[in-house]
């Protein structure tokens, strides 16, 4: 994937998290935690084979991987919700790897098992890695995958109703009579 579905699904958790609300520092932290399971990028540059266990898209895509980013959560936190929200948010990583069309799957079952799986739907393409990802192929995903994840952008991004800030419908009205003093 270009990235693009997990950031937008890394802003969807924070605006749950806070209850509609996008604080951009929460924002980002989910984002990061969406996007953390591509730090096995770093393989490439190792010289770690792909299709290694700590290859690309190995132990870091797994169901394990995803339990201890719950664990280090609970650590770091103590709270339940932000627990396993940390977990689903990085296990939504290898599942929608899962859905690209290309790659060599993802090791979602490690270390019980080595295999990498795909899912059977793949409506996402494949982004090419590195420089590649700077091409008309890299660009072609990138908009395909921004159509895909539009409900996703659009719910974390949407601009909040004053209801759902909590402001009286006659805010405005108030605030300027505070500014006046009576009389």
């Amino acid at each position: 994937m270009a990235s693009i579905g997990h950031i937008a699904l890394g802003l969807c958790a924070a605006r749950w998290r806070h209850g509609g609300a996008l604080p951009w520092r929460s924002g980002l932290l989910w984002s990061l935690v969406s996007l953390a399971p591509d730090a096995d990028v770093v393989a490439f540059v190792l010289r770690i084979p792909y299709a290694h266990p700590f290859g690309h898209r190995g132990a870091s895509h797994s169901v394990g991987a995803a339990v201890l980013a719950g664990v280090v959560a609970w650590l770091l936190t103590r709270n339940r919700r932000d627990t396993a929200l940390a977990a689903l948010v990085w296990l939504s990583h290898p599942l929608l790897d899962a859905m690209t069309d290309g790659g060599l799957g993802v090791a979602l079952f490690w270390p019980v098992d080595d295999v990498r799986v795909f899912a059977p739907w793949q409506p996402i393409p494949v982004s090419p890695i590195g420089k590649g990802f700077l091409s008309a192929r890299g660009l072609q995903v990138a908009l395909t995958e921004l159509v895909l994840f539009l409900p996703a952008w659009g719910y974390a991004l949407w601009p909040r109703s004053r209801a759902a800030v909590g402001t009286p419908k006659s805010a405005d009205s108030s605030l300027d009579s505070r500014a006046k003093p009576p009389g």
